[in-house]
């Protein structure tokens, strides 16, 4: 064939591989075929404490933005459509599709759920990420919650939190007996075994009852939300550390059946939305809480660190409870095991780098001269 020849073939070919081609090019973006999804998510808590109601409300937007808009997730605070203690049980049942709170609010349940959010003496933050992530706490979550039709994942962290607020000064041992407590989780048993009264109270719940004297303390995260909840104005002794919540983690909890049913793109979506929200709500605290500090002291504040005394008993406290449920609770044990053994690791190496650091460069712009 001539060059010609050949040129008028390939001028008569082009138009019909242009018409071929054109189809594909006008199909609809991937994200136009993919099912819109509406979820209800309930938190377990009030909408002025915004750093804990923020985190739902991103993981939302989030969720939205990566899946163009398919999937919404519409946030209710605490007791719009059920209590703080209820999250788990309608996530379980399918009254909602999913719920952000704090595990151990559910130690009612199960005592092994507080693992999932913090034990007294536990893991910081960071080690309690490195537990979960790099040494077998994730799988040990995904067993637990599984059993409650569930799907969880960590989604935020206040860091060390503060022992709370107290009518009257704690000066000793003594002082705890028959003290009207406030406070949640394993903690709760660890100050029963010392004489207290523990009680759990929904956080709107917590300021009225501490005016009327229904409890003597009440412990909740740090300076940034207590300020926010005005805690000192009825009680002026601000307590550190918070020895039972040294690292705090909220979990965004789905229905099984629900979760299943996503695209795994959503799901994908979800799972990145959370772990932002896990990483930025530690962030914020941190960012927060020393300003909120400076202004609860300004305003009449007590500061006061634990006698080493009641330090000393909580810590004995605390492994006799870990003995004794492990004694009953097949699942506790095997979870305290894992957990015991990683923070035996973890203290160790912190203590060589961290701590030491911190010991000396926290105090130097005050005793270095």
């Amino acid at each position: 064939m001539n060059r010609r020849a050949l040129l008028g073939a390939a001028a008569t070919v082009a138009p019909a591989a242009l018409t071929i081609a054109a189809p594909a090019l006008a199909q609809p973006a991937v994200s136009q075929a993919m099912p819109e999804v509406r979820w209800r998510l309930t938190s377990s808590f009030p909408r002025n404490l915004d750093i804990l109601w923020g985190a739902p409300e991103m993981i939302a937007r989030r969720v939205a933005q990566l899946t163009d808009n398919k999937f919404q997730i519409r946030a209710f605070p605490a007791g719009e459509i059920v209590g703080a203690a209820q999250a788990l049980d309608a996530v379980q049942a399918g009254t909602v599709e999913c719920a952000h709170t704090a595990p151990y609010y559910f130690t009612g349940k199960d005592f092994s759920f507080a693992f999932f959010t913090a034990v007294p003496f536990g893991l910081t933050t960071r080690m309690s990420n490195a537990w979960y992530r790099h040494g077998g706490g994730q799988a040990l979550a995904q067993e637990l919650f599984k059993g409650y039709n569930i799907v969880s994942f960590p989604a935020g962290d206040t860091g060390a939190q503060m022992g709370g607020w107290f009518r009257k000064e704690i000066k000793s041992l003594e002082d705890i007996k028959g003290l009207k407590f406030r406070i949640a989780g394993l903690a709760g048993e660890v100050f029963a075994k010392m004489g207290a009264v523990p009680t759990q109270i929904a956080a709107a719940d917590i300021y009225p009852a501490l005016e009327r004297g229904s409890i003597d303390a009440v412990e909740f995260v740090g300076p940034y939300d207590d300020e926010k909840l005005g805690l000192n104005r009825v009680a002026p002794y601000y307590y550190f550390p918070g020895f039972w919540e040294p690292g705090a983690r909220l979990h965004f909890m789905a229905n099984q059946a629900a979760f299943d049913a996503l695209p795994a793109s959503y799901k994908a979506a979800l799972e990145v939305a959370c772990a932002e929200v896990d990483l930025d709500m530690t962030a914020r605290y941190d960012a927060g809480n020393p300003l909120a500090l400076r202004r609860l002291i300004a305003a009449g504040a007590q500061l006061r660190p634990w006698p080493r005394e009641v330090m000393a008993a909580a810590w004995k406290a605390t492994h006799e409870l870990y003995d004794e449920t492990s004694a009953k609770n097949p699942t506790f044990k095997k979870i305290w095991e894992s957990y015991r053994k990683f923070r035996e690791d973890e203290y160790a190496w912190f203590r060589v780098a961290e701590n030491s650091f911190d010991n000396f460069a926290f105090t130097a712009a005050q005793t270095v001269r």
